[in-house]
């Protein structure tokens, strides 16, 4: 009995080991984002761009990211997560380069869309956190992963945004230099994990382009449900983000030079809720229920945003979307990882990545019109009515991820 104890100990720490690495990679690559993209707005404005064209660079990203995703994911299923991330961290390097000498909009396409053929791997990243964990520990190990990748989006704007001061140049160029420590890092450290399919299923493995049309042609199946919310959640969320500099800019005066300030008070937040509030949470009501709580402190965040008529306001408003996501991005790609196979785990996990990459790229462009000819204040409101509708397709979701262990009194 101890040995079988002891061995569970030893493969906790085995898996809290390889996720320790994993999200120090994941800190940098997000401090090297961070520092770079809420500045993207105002040097497409200086370019001359309005709020559509912003919502188009937006978009360009996730084009690119939604097109590589499920190859990135079936690659890594066949041959390691290890080699798709490696690609993934160096291709942002070159993306920053380009972004810190970029004199011209499409430059500023460029440097998004290398970016996002790198940003495919996210799908990767969260597979290897599902190989290396427990079922019930998902949730959880993802939240912490989220966590590491949020301090760096409260710590990287307001670098990037005090380090404007020595050149236009300058964030881009820190950025780059954190990718290359970054590749050298992971390289060193990041072994691989990768649970590969069984024989039989190798022979034969599901299409990415197969696995992509089976979420529209069975949207009953709760992998094609839970995609389906994710991408619906997280388009309404980014795209509502593209649009947050140009509406703090119109509504409280808000300038390049404190727009970090809001992105770290948002990271602040995703990082104490998601390292130390979420775990306990999923323990005690179920990646199902919490994820649906998410949902519905998401929306109200979004409806607040939109109406806030003082800066205490904005700032509880703004405080519901960190929660709001910490509770439903979690917690759906955590059972997303159960009904699944490990042989398909990483194509499924791109698959998700792809449909947050459509709505990545409509979303952004559809608020972007919004903005421009509906009103300021008219994408949080739509984006919120979206994001709540989502509760129908996530009412039953129980069965497929009951609880893994009952609360503690």
């Amino acid at each position: 009995m101890s040995g079988a104890t002891g061995g569970a100990g030893e493969d906790t720490r085995s898996a809290f080991g390889k996720l320790s690495v994993l999200m120090v990679t994941a800190f940098i690559d997000m401090l090297g984002l961070l520092m770079v993209l809420p500045l993207l707005p105002f040097y497409a404005k200086e370019l001359g761009a309005g709020g559509f064209v912003v919502g188009m660079l937006v978009s360009a990203f996730s084009v690119a990211q939604l097109l590589s995703a499920p190859l990135w994911g079936r690659f890594s299923d066949r041959y390691g997560r290890r080699p798709a991330m490696m690609v993934g961290l160096s291709a942002s390097a070159v993306a920053y380069l380009v972004f810190a000498y970029a004199d011209s909009l499409w430059l500023l396409f460029l440097s998004r869309i290398v970016q996002g053929a790198g940003g495919g791997t996210v799908g990767v990243i969260q597979a290897y956190v599902a190989d290396v964990t427990r079922p019930e520990d998902r949730a959880k190990s993802l939240g912490w992963l989220s966590a590491a990748t949020n301090a760096g989006v409260a710590l990287g704007p307001a670098l990037g945004s005090w380090v404007t001061h020595w050149g236009r140049a300058t964030p881009g160029l820190m950025a780059a230099a954190l990718c290359v420590v970054n590749v050298a890092f992971a390289w060193r450290y990041l072994t691989e994990v990768c649970e590969h399919a069984p024989e039989g299923a190798r022979a034969k493995p599901r299409g990415s382009r197969e696995a992509v049309w089976r979420v529209l042609a069975h949207p009953h199946e709760p992998s094609s449900r839970l995609i389906l919310i994710y991408a619906i959640a997280i388009g309404a969320f980014q795209g509502t983000t593209a649009i947050l500099a140009l509406f703090l800019a119109w509504r409280f005066g808000v300038t390049k030079d404190t727009i970090g300030f809001v992105f770290m008070y948002i990271g602040t937040l995703s990082v104490v809720i998601r390292a130390l509030l979420l775990g306990r949470v999923v323990d005690r009501v179920g990646e199902a229920r919490l994820s649906r709580v998410g949902t519905v402190l998401l929306g109200a965040g979004l409806v607040g945003l939109a109406v806030a008529p003082t800066v205490p306001a904005l700032v509880l408003a703004v405080g519901l979307l960190p929660l709001g996501t910490a509770f439903t991005f979690p917690c759906v790609t955590a059972m997303l990882s159960r009904v699944v196979g490990a042989g398909e785990r990483g194509l499924y996990m791109g698959v998700q990545q792809t449909y947050g990459g459509i709505s990545r790229v409509a979303f952004p462009l559809l608020f972007g019109l919004a903005y421009d000819h509906l009103g300021e204040a008219s994408p949080f409101l739509l984006s919120a009515t979206l994001v709540l509708a989502t509760l129908l397709m996530g009412r039953d979701l129980e069965r497929y991820a009951p609880r893994a262990r009952a609360a503690t009194p």
